[in-house]
């Protein structure tokens, strides 16, 4: 096959943040676990007129801008998100629309027509999905051919006020230019894939009782001053008929259909799930590895001390350092050095050791997890996690999680701050470890090329990340709860939503414009 990989990456994400110090006060949290603990320096948050497709949309003009790309050349956009704003439309096709404003003028309005666009979703890895789908599609078109393709990611990671998974919410979008011979990373066709069907993470289609509806719509009207009623609530349900069906909405009197942007989510299974997931899927690479000749276990260094660079998915900052434990150990159980690890630490758990019901497979999981958090403290983990994995966190600290996007953005974050300490990294292999909930990972690795750090240089993350402004608590809950119509900052040289409906259009028809 051809060398194929990532030629640049681009990435856009909100001017406005929330520092996590003000959100600590604000939910009187302790902002040493959050920030020492789990890396958590500041989440970036949407403005009013930004959303998932604004975010991809800029992303992709800021690569298409600084590589000088003809859009008639792009073969394919495909977006991984799970945010979308649509349950039939993909938001691809938003993206592709605003590109067409920005760019038609100089190549023809319709300079996107032949150019294959989709969305993939599968929780945090559906980026990864549409990497690997299109370096497959520019492998195929064979070298002469060149094919060009741009994997998006958006999302805007988005939890309840109040929830326990408030303190890790983030945005963003980016955009990876695929083709041959790239500058940045070439990505052999070796993947390892654990798949497994679990509710770790999820946003279903609920059903709201009207009667809380109601109470709820009755409490705020208390709230802003309006009198309190009593009966009004039961007086209020009596008279809603049972089911009508106007401009095309079904309603019922007992229950209202909803989907929301935020998540039911395990936090503790979801860890295990993804750490197991990971682990599974690194077992795959490396047989996969040992089959096509890339690794000899017999001869060659074990491949995560191969791997210059570990870039994983990363919920939150530390989540790399906290996981990767589990193919730490699977990697060196055969090693002399794991000797001195069992002497510190003691034997790990084993499945067999704890008896075949419900009760002994939890006690083997808290078990397996408090050896893993064992094992995190040795000092070579340590030594290991400093070398391989630190780099990549510092830019998730600054923004939090971006859902699909997490692991490119730790690939940036490591690839400015090495070019930044001129660290050769030409030629060196970097591991890569995708996950989503739901559950699924893939392991696969990348080759760093010659020019490397002229892509990096034009990063400038940064840079652009200490330019944001913060936020103050009010503003923050308004722009979560949508009742922030007006945008915080004015949009300037980005693209933005400017309506959604309104006269003479469909219902829920979203506008977009690029704003100079």
């Amino acid at each position: 096959m051809a060398d194929v990989g990532i030629d640049d990456i681009a990435i856009y994400f909100p001017k406005l943040y929330f520092d996590m110090k003000d959100f600590a006060e604000f939910r009187g949290a302790d902002f040493g676990k959050l920030n020492k603990g789990l890396g958590l320096a500041a989440m970036a948050i949407p403005d009013a007129h930004e959303d998932t497709a604004t975010m991809g949309a800029n992303a992709c003009a800021r690569l298409i801008d600084r590589n000088n790309l003809d859009p008639r050349k792009i073969g394919r956009i495909y977006l991984g998100t799970e945010s979308s704003l649509d349950g039939a439309k993909p938001t691809a096709t938003y993206i592709m629309d605003m590109l067409e404003q920005r760019y038609g003028k100089n190549y023809g309005k319709d300079c996107f027509r032949n150019c294959d666009v989709v969305d993939l979703t599968f929780a945090c890895i559906g980026a990864v999905d549409a990497m690997h789908n299109t370096l497959d599609w520019a492998a195929r078109g064979g070298e002469e051919e060149d094919r060009m393709g741009i994997v998006v990611f958006a999302d805007n990671a988005k939890y309840d006020l109040g929830s326990s998974g408030e303190y890790t919410q983030g945005a963003g979008g980016g955009a990876i230019l695929i083709r041959h011979n790239p500058r940045l990373i070439i990505i052999p066709d070796n993947w390892g894939v654990s798949t497994m069907p679990v509710h770790d993470f999820f946003k279903p289609r609920r059903e709201v009782e009207m009667k809380t509806v109601v109470k709820n719509i009755l409490d705020l009207a208390e709230e802003a001053g309006e009198p309190k009623r009593e009966g009004l609530l039961e007086r209020i349900l009596a008279i809603l008929p049972k089911s009508s069906k106007k401009d095309n909405v079904m309603f019922d009197s007992h229950t209202l259909k909803i989907h929301k942007d935020t998540p039911i989510f395990d936090g503790q299974f979801s860890n295990r799930c993804y750490s197991e997931s990971v682990k599974t899927a690194f077992i795959n690479f490396r047989l996969k590895a040992i089959n096509s000749g890339r690794y000899n276990p017999e001869n060659d260094e074990i491949l995560t001390a191969q791997w210059s660079r570990i870039i994983v998915h990363l919920p939150y900052a530390f989540q790399g350092k906290r996981m990767f434990p589990d193919v730490f150990r699977h990697d060196r159980r055969h090693l002399p050095m794991w000797d001195k690890i069992v002497t510190e630490i003691g034997v790990e758990p084993m499945p067999e050791d704890f008896s075949d019901t419900i009760d002994g497979i939890e006690e083997f999981e808290k078990a397996n997890d408090k050896y893993r958090r064992l094992i995190s403290k040795t000092e070579e983990f340590k030594i290991f996690s400093e070398s391989r994995i630190e780099k990549t966190q510092r830019a998730s600290s600054l923004i939090g999680n971006q859902y699909t996007g997490s692991i490119f953005l730790a690939l940036m974050s490591t690839m400015e701050s090495d070019f930044n300490d001129d660290v050769d990294m030409n030629g060196k292999y970097v591991g890569l470890c995708g996950y989503g909930s739901g559950a699924k990972a893939k392991v696969f690795e990348g080759i760093v090329q010659s020019e490397w750090k002229e892509v990096a240089k034009k990063f400038n993350l940064f840079k652009r990340l200490g330019q944001r402004t913060p936020l103050n608590k009010e503003i923050y809950e308004k722009l979560h709860r949508g009742s922030q119509k007006e945008s915080v900052l004015k949009p300037s040289m980005e693209f933005a939503l400017i309506a959604v409906g309104g006269d003479n259009v469909l219902e829920g028809q979203r506008k977009y414009a690029w704003i100079p």
